[in-house]
């Protein structure tokens, strides 16, 4: 079995509803120092040996993540 750690985050300059929501929520309870606050998603994927990186990074461009608007890292997760 291979394990990746797949993690999604919404790219520069792409405004992130979830957020900003949370931002100003935290500020509402005191949190005043919070500059900047970003929502992404954390995949965690285990395969059959004979997948390869190159599928997994397929993976991620056709159903895992939404390239138009969001970038991801892919870590392999040593046993």
């Amino acid at each position: 079995m291979k394990n990746y750690k797949i993690v999604v985050t919404g790219k520069n300059g792409i405004f992130d509803p979830a957020g900003e929501t949370s931002k100003n929520a935290l500020r509402n309870l005191g949190y005043d120092g919070v500059e900047s606050l970003r929502i992404g998603k954390y995949v965690e994927l285990e395969t059959q040996d004979d997948v390869t990186g190159a599928q997994v990074e397929e993976m991620c461009e056709k159903l895992l993540a939404n390239p138009v608007i969001e970038d991801y890292r892919i870590e392999v997760v040593q046993p």
